[in-house]
């Protein structure tokens, strides 16, 4: 049996819609089937370089931040890692994409609370994944200790930090201005997990949570949550696309040069690129930023009234506040509290 999960009453992950807007791109898209290669489909890479431009204003990244779509976080998330594995090459004078990954030696990937998909990604990238370090976190919360981050990059020398906007079990954030601060004196590549937590660049109450963001190297956001499109769409934020480049490029002959503008096959793991930009674009073109911000805004709204519901039943207590759409609670008198999955949920994006 499915699960109900393009519907208003499916709490159980952060996890997005489909607005009619996107569904009506998403069925062009179907129609149309076509691969977005540049050599093959010159218009849809232009629509993907138009829709990753307004979503890069709409997160409030500066404009050095190119990107591409990618098939979901997973996926942006190993982008943005790859790149990074090849800052370190550029650091230490070899390229893990031409020589292979052990030429780098040892990585250290430092994070306070990775998300799954960081670790696949480390694996899949040939760095293992032991090369991420658990550093401490603030006490009752998920969010990096930036002293603790200090001490450890300070120690490790060029290193990949990975930092959280949004964290998937409390909806917890890291600081990411003073994490961009230690990036000034320390070198480390930082990338940034806004998976669905970028999107609290539209809100008002929440946009503080983000600051800092576009002072990152990398940036993985998820538009299959808050932009409400189909499964399946991710986009990847970098400032170093020429090492993108050099990580995914993809010669032949019948495809043309690589040029100085990479096509975006060259930028990305697919060969085989479903036009996934074209169901964003409807859906920024019909609602814009002020449609977006409503609906994270009306999401986040329920979500406190969820917290504060919880807190007024016996029985019920609220693992960690309620900072942005995710409500993690347990019953009050669970020994375990805490360690069951079964034991939160999430609020998440609806229109309706």
């Amino acid at each position: 049996m499915f699960s109900a999960s393009a519907g208003p009453r499916y709490l159980g992950f952060v996890t997005g819609g489909t607005t009619p807007a996107a569904l009506a791109g998403d069925w062009m898209t179907g129609v149309w089937d076509q691969n977005s290669v540049g050599s093959l489909d010159g218009a849809g890479q232009s629509l993907e370089r138009e829709t990753v431009g307004w979503l890069r204003e709409m997160f409030g990244l500066p404009d050095e931040h190119r990107g591409a779509f990618v098939s979901g976080a997973t996926a942006s998330n190993m982008v943005g890692l790859a790149v990074a594995r090849e800052w370190l090459g550029e650091r230490a004078g070899v390229s893990p994409a031409r020589d292979g990954t052990g030429a780098l030696g040892d990585v250290r990937v430092l994070s306070g609370a990775a998300h799954s998909s960081v670790v696949k990604s480390l694996a899949t990238l040939g760095l293992g994944r032991r090369a991420l370090e658990r550093v401490p976190t603030v006490d009752g919360r998920e969010c990096v200790d930036v002293a603790a981050l200090e001490r450890a990059v300070r120690e490790a020398g060029p290193c990949v930090v990975v930092a959280n906007a949004g964290t998937v079990n409390t909806g917890d954030f890291d600081d990411l201005r003073a994490i961009a601060g230690l990036r000034e004196r320390y070198p480390f590549w930082l990338h940034v997990d806004a998976a669905f937590g970028g999107f609290a660049a539209l809100s008002r109450a929440h946009a503080h949570l983000v600051e800092g963001i576009g002072a990152a190297d990398s940036v993985c956001v998820d538009l299959h949550k808050w932009l409400n499109v189909p499964y399946g769409s991710a986009v990847q934020f970098t400032r170093r696309p020429d090492l993108q480049a050099a990580v995914f490029r993809n010669d032949a002959a019948y495809l043309g040069p690589v040029d100085g503008t990479p096509d975006l096959v060259d930028l990305t793991p697919e060969n085989s690129r479903r036009l996934r930009a074209l169901a964003a674009w409807f859906a920024l073109r019909a609602y814009g930023r002020d449609g977006h911000r409503e609906i994270v805004e009306r999401c986040t709204a329920c979500a406190r009234a969820l917290g504060d519901a919880v807190e007024a039943v016996p029985g019920l207590r609220l693992l960690a506040p309620v900072r942005l759409n995710i409500v993690c609670f347990t019953l009050a008198d669970r020994p375990d509290a805490g360690r069951s999955r079964r034991s939160r949920t999430g609020c998440r994006a609806r229109r309706s």
